[in-house]
């Protein structure tokens, strides 16, 4: 199973990933310092983190995953910093 996921981090901000192995345990591959920075060493204490798979397919070519997957990073706009984690593609603002 083929999995596109939305992580919700206590902030409230997300990251949009995919999962080709449908790991319950795999949580995304970014980059860990952006998160860092927007948690105290106490916040860290106690950190609960919500997972929920927004698509689902028996089996996809790599590339038509991928244009899913940028499809929902737009749609919940978890690239444009003040929302979210994803970095790719590139955040452009409406005054951009």
């Amino acid at each position: 199973m083929i999995v596109i996921y939305k992580i919700t981090y206590p902030n409230g901000k997300i990251y949009i990933g995919h999962d080709r192995t449908d790991n319950i345990n795999y949580f995304g591959s970014l980059d860990p310092s952006i998160i860092a920075r927007d948690f105290t060493r106490e916040q860290r204490r106690v950190f609960t983190i919500t997972r929920e798979i927004l698509w689902e397919v028996e089996s996809a070519a790599l590339s038509d995953v991928i244009a899913k997957e940028i499809e929902f990073i737009r749609a919940w706009r978890a690239n444009d910093p003040a929302i979210g984690y994803n970095r790719w593609p590139k955040w452009r603002s409406a005054t951009s």
